[in-house]
């Protein structure tokens, strides 16, 4: 995608919507005077644009570092951030440990939220569409933050004076994220249900606030709630399974069928995926040992996601194609998929197995298996591979959602966080689960206090 290099004249002269290039225009919006700022819908677009932007910025490293740096299917040569991740030593300087563009995000969000609906008459379908995605991305922002650090500070108004309290304590974890279902249940009522093209896979839409409602139920252990969720995606004829020829193109082209919601990215707003998976012994993270043992004998997918011809595979080519041979540290324009049908499925599954739904939990870990190539199993089959049914879908989840910034996370969800890495780098206890929040933070806010196991 070609930019304009005058991004102001980007932002408030395009019409709305009028390409998904839009939200790819880095701007900041959070430095304003929002009560003078919002005064047209193309302001109200341009602040919500500026939301996407932060988006951008938040998880170009971090949704690896965050959702696969400390589990079992990726191992290092590096040092910082994914050597402690690997080791399980996690520091309060750490780069990872720094929530500060998660709540540039939520600042952002929050100005739109309360400063959209003055620039529109009540009830206007298109402002509801844009604090819907305010309101998402918001909701996305403190998903994150619950799961890595645990109880976080909620702040849900943009910070505009000086009489407003500046040092904010934390709020216990289940009260931002009883915040983050009411934010996304909004989002699933009032986003548009298509835009057209691949602004549905890059906008916030009804569909990908229900994919995000399924993963944020399932944290929370209610399944039928998780299924409900899922429905409205699985039912949902925006996507589709894609065939395993094309598999691939899920991550290196973008915005296929299968993705309910990506990140964008392009030649000029770049992202650290290449940094992250892709040049060889200089990558920051390469396929364990574990992980390519992992694979069943015929799986089509191993050799889409690594380099097999090597004895020591360094290069994870999953997300550039099979083949990918480009060692240069260059940044990435790919897109990262952070929602897609598959994951919705095999969460389903799980929450279908959980409730004893048994062959609803098995059809659907078949439709994946079969895609790539392996046989379908029944229960019996199951607990004799891998122990039970649970254990058998996080497995698949393993492969098929490899290196996608899920496996840390689904460790700690299904309680295998100790079991898996207790061996590997010696974590033993729950309240090493959360990041240490960074000094940078404790030094200026005073009412914080450092997660107790560091």
């Amino acid at each position: 995608m070609k930019k304009s290099k005058n991004i102001i004249a980007v932002f408030f002269i395009a019409l709305a919507f009028s390409c998904s290039k839009d939200i790819l225009d880095k701007e900041p919006q959070s430095g304003f005077s929002a009560q003078g700022f919002y005064k047209t819908s193309s302001d109200a677009q341009a602040g919500v644009n500026g939301i996407y932007d932060a988006v951008q910025s938040t998880f170009s490293l971090n949704f690896s570092f965050w959702g696969e740096g400390r589990a079992d299917a990726v191992n290092t040569n590096h040092s910082g951030d994914p050597l402690l991740l690997q080791q399980n030593t996690l520091n309060k300087t750490m780069n990872s440990a720094r929530w500060n563009n998660l709540y540039e995000t939520i600042s952002r969000a929050n100005y739109a939220i309360k400063y959209v609906p003055s620039v529109f008459e009540e009830d206007t379908e298109f402002g509801l569409q844009l604090v819907g995605q305010a309101r998402a991305l918001r909701a996305l922002s403190y998903f994150y933050a619950v799961r890595v650090w645990g109880d976080v500070p909620l702040i849900l108004e943009p910070y505009e004076s000086v009489e407003q309290e500046l040092f904010i304590a934390k709020t216990d974890k289940d009260v931002v994220l009883d915040q983050v279902i009411e934010d996304l249940i909004f989002a699933s009522q009032n986003c548009r249900e298509s835009f057209g093209g691949e602004r549905d896979r890059l906008l916030i839409t009804q569909g990908s606030a229900y994919g995000l409602l399924t993963q944020v139920y399932m944290w929370r252990g209610n399944y039928e709630a998780a299924i409900a969720a899922a429905d409205k995606v699985l039912n949902n004829s925006l996507y589709s399974l894609v065939s395993i020829n094309d598999w691939s193109k899920i991550f290196s082209t973008g915005f296929s069928n299968e993705s309910v919601f990506e990140i964008g990215y392009d030649e000029t707003q770049t992202n650290n995926l290449r940094i992250l998976y892709a040049i060889g012994s200089d990558s920051h993270f390469f396929p364990s040992e574990n992980f390519r043992a992992s694979f069943e004998e015929d799986d089509l997918r191993q050799d889409l996601i690594y380099d097999v011809t090597q004895e020591e595979p360094k290069k994870i080519w999953k997300f550039f194609g099979q083949g990918f041979d480009d060692e240069s540290a260059d940044p990435s324009a790919q897109n990262i998929v952070m929602i897609r049908l598959a994951d919705i499925m095999l969460l389903k599954a799980e929450a279908h197995n959980q409730l004893g739904q048994v062959a609803q939990a098995l059809s659907l870990l078949n439709t994946i298996r079969n895609r790539a190539g392996l046989p379908e199993l029944n229960e019996a089959e199951a607990v004799d591979m891998y122990g039970d049914l649970e254990s058998a879908l996080l497995h698949e989840r393993s492969i098929e959602l490899s290196f996608e910034g899920h496996r840390w996370f689904d460790l700690v969800r299904t309680g295998k966080a100790v079991e898996v890495m207790g061996p590997i780098n010696g974590l033993a206890d729950e309240a090493n689960f959360v990041w240490p929040i960074h000094e940078d933070a404790l030094n200026r806010n005073p009412n914080l206090e450092q997660n107790g196991f560091y």
